[in-house]
């Protein structure tokens, strides 16, 4: 700087001299300047289009790939609701239709021997015939005339009508006694006949249920295979859901594996060392964990096989003895390591109850102060939890099917939204360098304001000029 402002004996002399000299040459370099800013504007406005044109395809191929993904998900789903819908509505045909023909036997005997009880309890003894006419002959004879013994003659009448009356209403009672044990014998085969109508009335039921259900999911399952809109965002929220929710059961039985580590991992050092390390951890950390690694793949063959999940398409395809016996076998070894880790548990409370003594003796209190009066019901409780623990690990197996299918349409989700955003953060950069190029042109003006002031003001003289002379010429 001080070689620079040297060149005259004035250093501000030589200041401006060189400010005069910068001004011409920026002044002269003008429009080449322009030129060049406006072109590296135009390549970063249209490099940075590009970009957000080529992020932009990315985005739309991977929303049709995560589209596909959740039709593909969604039509297998309901594939298999339906295909189970189907299947109970077969074992309830089958264990209704099967029965027809004796219910029909059943109803059909029960009916006759109501209709025949009924014609039984519907005959009514006949009235003894005559007497009507006999006691009107009698009521029309004069019963003053006593010559020919008429009195004694009624009075025997008067007697055996009175007998046979009573004879009558004996055979009455009878018979209703008869109608109404046999009317009492129809009452059980009533209620037998309602109850089967009322059984045969609820299964039917049940079968229009399901079928309301079943077209309600075909109705669902030809909107999928139409690749519809709403099918897809009802997919794609259902998908969310299920994301969230399975996370949230994942991270619980983390918590239990973790529990159940803390059950194991104390007496795992008295079997295999508290003090060996592998790669820097703990081996007996090491095994327990190992153990609960194996009790959840255990848990999982078990689902399987079972084929509640349907993550090993392998194990599914298995024949039927096979696919048992692999019942049989994972259940044997995941009972096994149960009672593994119960009998861990008891001895992690034995150790625990073997410190505190220790403690208490070194302490000088005495092995008296050590109550052991109440400590069956935390080793009851740890061994419960040991046992019990990893029957409930195998149920992860649900979640973590759920989790991964959903998993890939999160993960798609996100992935548009960020390349919607990278799109978008493109798109402005490109527009913003084409306005910093034009501010940069400005900024590059500002130091010529002089020469450009006097360049525009000897441009404004000569063209009146040249207005006059056209004035002249014309």
């Amino acid at each position: 700087m001080s070689l620079a402002l040297s060149i005259t004996p004035w250093p501000v002399l030589s200041a401006l001299l060189w400010a005069m000299l910068l001004v011409a040459t920026l002044f002269f370099a003008r429009p080449t300047a322009h030129k060049f800013i406006r072109a590296t504007g135009s390549s970063l406005y249209r490099m940075f289009r590009t970009a957000s044109l080529s992020v932009s395809k990315a985005e739309q191929g991977l929303a049709e790939r995560n589209r596909a993904v959740l039709l593909a998900t969604g039509r297998e789903a309901k594939e298999r609701i339906v295909e189970r819908e189907f299947d109970r509505i077969n074992e309830t045909v089958q264990k209704d239709l099967a029965n027809f023909s004796a219910l029909h036997r059943n109803l059909s005997e029960s009916i006759n021997r109501i209709d025949k009880d009924h014609q039984e309890a519907v005959d009514v003894p006949p009235d003894p015939p005559g007497w009507v006419k006999a006691v009107e002959a009698v009521a029309a004879i004069d019963m003053k005339d006593s010559r020919s013994g008429i009195g004694s003659v009624l009075s025997d009448i008067h007697k055996s009508l009175v007998k046979a009356h009573k004879e009558a209403m004996v055979s009455y009672h009878e018979a209703s006694g008869e109608r109404h044990a046999l009317l009492r014998k129809m009452r059980p085969e009533w209620r037998e006949i309602q109850q089967t109508l009322c059984r045969v009335g609820k299964n039917v039921d049940s079968l229009l249920e399901r079928s309301v259900t079943i077209d309600r999911h075909m109705q669902e399952y030809e909107e999928i295979l139409k690749e519809e809109d709403r099918a897809v965002s009802v997919l794609s929220s259902s998908s969310l859901v299920y994301f969230f929710v399975s996370a949230f059961v994942i991270v619980v039985a983390i918590g239990g594996a973790t529990i159940n580590f803390s059950l194991i991992a104390r007496p795992m050092a008295e079997m295999v060392g508290g003090t060996s390390l592998i790669g820097g951890f703990r081996t007996a950390d090491i095994a327990a964990l190992v153990i609960i690694l194996v009790e959840i793949s255990m848990g999982l063959f078990l689902m399987e096989s079972l084929r509640i999940t349907r993550l090993f398409p392998v194990i599914g395809a298995l024949p039927d003895k096979t696919r048992v016996r692999m019942i049989w076998i994972t259940f044997a070894i995941l009972f096994s390591l149960a009672c593994v880790e119960a009998g861990l548990a008891y001895m992690r409370e034995v150790l625990l109850q073997d410190e505190l003594a220790t403690s208490a003796l070194l302490r000088g209190a005495g092995a008296e102060t050590v109550t052991t009066e109440y400590m069956w019901i935390t080793t009851a409780a740890q061994m419960g939890m040991g046992f019990i623990l990893p029957f409930a690990l195998t149920f992860v197996a649900i979640p973590l099917e759920t989790f991964v299918h959903s998993l890939r349409t999160v993960v798609g989700l996100v992935a548009i939204g960020l390349l919607q955003i990278v799109s978008i953060v493109l798109r402005l950069a490109g527009s913003a360098s084409r306005y910093v190029c034009a501010l940069a042109i400005q900024l590059y003006d500002l130091p010529l304001f002089i020469p450009l002031w006097w360049t525009s003001r000897d441009k404004g003289e000569a063209q009146p000029e040249h207005s006059e002379l056209q004035k002249v010429m014309s």
